[in-house]
C-alpha cells in the first residue's frame, strides 16, 4: 500500500497538521473543504450558497490534483451549521455534479471551522 499526499495550490492549503487528500491504491480520500478563497485563506463573502459555491471549487481543485474529478466521486459527507440552510447548498451541490449521484450523508453540527456555514469531504476513484 502507498500512499500519496495531495497538494495544490489552486485549493486552500491545510490549516492543521492534515493534508487536502491522501491517494492509496486508485482511492483519493479529500479532506473537509470549507469556503476560504485560495488565495486569501479568507472566507470568502456571502451567503450559504456563495460559501457553498467556494467549497465544490476547492473540492474540484484537489480531486484534480490527485486525477479525480467531480464524475469519480463515489461518496460525500456535507457538513452544516444549520440544517435550514440544506435546499440552499443541494441547489449548488446537485449544479456541480449534474446527473453524476454520488452517495452522500448530511449532517448538521454544532459548529464549523473558522465558523462558516458548510464544509464538504468526500472519496473518489481515480480516473
Amino acid at each position: 500500500m502507498t500512499l500519496r499526499r495531495i497538494h495544490t495550490d489552486a485549493a486552500p492549503a491545510a490549516i492543521g497538521p492534515y493534508s487536502q487528500a491522501i491517494e492509496c491504491d486508485g482511492w483519493v480520500f479529500c479532506s473537509g473543504q470549507i469556503p476560504f478563497d485560495p488565495e486569501t485563506m479568507e472566507v470568502v463573502d456571502g451567503d450559504v450558497q456563495a460559501q457553498t459555491e467556494q467549497v465544490m471549487v476547492n473540492l474540484r481543485q484537489v480531486l484534480e490534483a490527485a486525477g479525480a474529478r467531480l464524475d469519480t466521486v463515489v461518496k460525500t459527507t456535507i457538513f452544516l451549521a444549520d440544517m435550514g440552510d440544506f435546499a440552499a447548498v443541494n441547489e449548488v451541490y446537485g449544479r456541480h455534479f449534474g446527473d453524476h449521484r454520488p452517495a452522500r450523508a448530511t449532517v448538521a453540527v454544532r459548529e464549523l471551522p473558522k465558523s462558516v456555514d458548510v464544509e464538504i469531504e468526500c472519496v473518489a476513484r481515480v480516473a
